[in-house]
């Protein structure tokens, strides 16, 4: 009896030392980079925000109002995304999320892009949509999608590309929360074709198999 405690206790001993090498790791960022300095006063931001004193705190700190009320939509996509995030509600700050609505046109939608760091949870308040992702290369880039009415729920894995459409006859308005107070986003299109400077017309020819004229076409769009 004696030695199989001295067994177990062995085994807890050796689990409590290699345990954090298993979970340890990095913490995420919350910004798309993050370059080292040598002294805090060349230093302007930390990965987050820097903190207020705890005592300080009020309850405004962690309130925003207005997300009730419609946002126009009249751009080119036809959609208005209105973000509650660690920029304009600080309490969010080292929590890990975040809130946006979503207000689409008649056929708006918010179109192709990706959030780096935050998974994302999307419920429809009013109309009907129809949303996707699509998986990673090695999954064999599958399209998975589903035509969403008032009160569905649909979840877009973190990092991988998504979209939502109206498909409905009138407006529609989705909230969606994010598992970052800063998740960041790439628009696919805005980002491949609207960067600055420019990519090279003929990295991109070659890439998306076009004629490097429709590319530098596509990139006067944006």
């Amino acid at each position: 009896m004696a030695m199989k405690s001295i067994s177990f206790l062995s085994i807890l001993s050796l689990l409590a030392l290699t345990l954090p090498l298993v979970i340890g790791s990095d913490p995420s960022p919350l910004q798309d980079f993050c370059i080292g300095v040598n002294t805090p006063v060349n230093g302007v931001f930390v990965n987050g925000k820097f903190c207020k004193d705890p005592k300080l705190a009020t309850a405004d700190d962690f309130f925003f109002s207005g997300l009730h009320n419609a946002r126009a939509v009249n751009n080119a996509v036809g959609s208005n995304v209105t973000a509650v995030n660690v920029n304009n509600l600080p309490g969010l700050n080292t929590l890990g999320i975040s809130l946006v609505r979503i207000d689409y046109g008649v056929n708006g939608q918010n179109p192709p892009h990706t959030h780096p760091r935050a998974t994302e949870i999307l419920v429809v308040q009013q109309g009907t949509l129809f949303v996707g992702f699509v998986s990673s290369n090695g999954d064999g880039n599958r399209l998975f999608t589903k035509t969403l009415n008032k009160g569905d729920v649909f979840v877009f894995p973190e990092g991988l590309i998504h979209f939502q459409a109206n498909v409905g006859r009138s407006p529609a308005v989705a909230f969606a929360a994010l598992s970052s107070q800063n998740p960041g986003v790439v628009t696919i299109a805005n980002t491949v074709f609207g960067s600055n400077p420019p990519i090279n017309p003929n990295v991109l020819a070659r890439a998306f198999q076009l004629d490097p004229k429709v590319v530098i076409d596509l990139q006067n769009k944006f």
